[in-house]
């Protein structure tokens, strides 16, 4: 498959999985543990990013509720227009991530929450690399993904067809490191999205931080 066939079938399966995803997620305690810890540490007024925003919950109205400026990119037209009726405070963008220009510098945090599994792995590390650059030095990167030894996997995925790349645990690690991150936290657990068609599912949630020079440009 294509990079361009892969683009539309992305969006294709979260156009049609909508609210459901929504629904299906509500019940993860570690997503919900990993906001708090970012909430802790933004000041004020913070600039964030929101790759993958989905419906805009919970993370963009978590962070939009506290004050801060949210902007959400996700490639469903489904999703951007559900998170922009639920969560009126944020602003959300519909495009694909790796065709947005983001200015060095340009956030104080970033949040990456399972929008990595649609790319390929060159695609995955670049991302993460110009997501690093955006953000200002010690600004706040949370990365979550399921940690499986997969490239180019063919799966169901709530019932609707995906392809799926991952990192095992160690090589995701080694992958935010090698960008320019410090991992501070990490936490993994077991969830079952709340679907009929859904499997418990290995998450795996990094805390990190830039450092002060971030991994030069590819």
């Amino acid at each position: 498959m294509t990079d361009e066939q892969q683009r539309p079938q992305a969006a294709a399966a979260f156009d049609a999985l909508g609210a459901e995803y929504e629904k299906a997620f509500a019940g993860s305690g570690t997503h919900r543990r990993s906001l708090e810890w970012l909430l802790g540490r933004l000041t004020p007024g913070s600039r964030v990013l929101d790759v993958g925003s989905g419906t805009g919950r919970p993370t963009a109205e978590t962070l939009a509720g506290a004050g801060h400026e949210v902007l959400g990119v996700d490639v469903s037209p489904v999703m951007v227009e559900l998170a922009t009726r639920q969560v009126p405070e944020a602003v959300f963008r519909c495009a694909d991530i790796r065709d947005v220009p983001l200015d060095d510098g340009s956030f104080d945090a970033v949040c990456v929450y399972f929008s990595l599994l649609q790319l390929d792995r060159r695609e995955q590390t670049e991302l993460v690399g110009r997501l690093v650059r955006s953000l200002r030095p010690g600004g706040f990167l949370v990365l979550a993904t399921v940690p499986l030894d997969v490239e180019g996997v063919d799966a169901v995925f709530m019932g609707r067809p995906v392809r799926v790349t991952s990192f095992p645990a160690r090589r995701f690690v080694a992958l935010a490191e090698e960008a320019g991150l410090e991992v501070l936290e990490q936490e993994a657990s077991m969830f079952t999205p709340a679907h009929p068609d859904a499997r418990p599912e290995p998450h795996l949630f990094l805390h990190c931080r830039r450092r002060a020079a971030a991994a030069p440009g590819v």
